[in-house]
């Protein structure tokens, strides 16, 4: 099995990175852009298993380890490999 994690800041908080990426592609004559936001993306394989438990756990892991939920979001799926 492999999960795909998103994680990305919060709307309500500021991203100066996306920002200066928008800036970036503004500069360089691309047009029409309203915003951009700059978050990370993590792909995790796992040995077989039961995919209830491992949304449980991966859950938790992604609240504890691979964000901080004061200020980002995170989605993941697990797909059958």
């Amino acid at each position: 099995m492999k999960a795909k994690i998103i994680v990305m800041p919060k709307k309500t908080v500021l991203d100066p990175q996306g920002k200066t990426v928008k800036h970036a592609l503004e500069s360089i004559q691309f047009k029409g852009i309203k915003d951009v936001r700059i978050g990370k993306f993590m792909e995790i394989e796992f040995e077989g298993g039961d995919k209830a438990p491992l949304q449980k756990k991966l859950d938790e892991a992604c609240h504890q380890l691979l964000s901080n939920p004061v200020i980002e979001d995170y989605t993941f799926t697990i797909e059958n490999t």
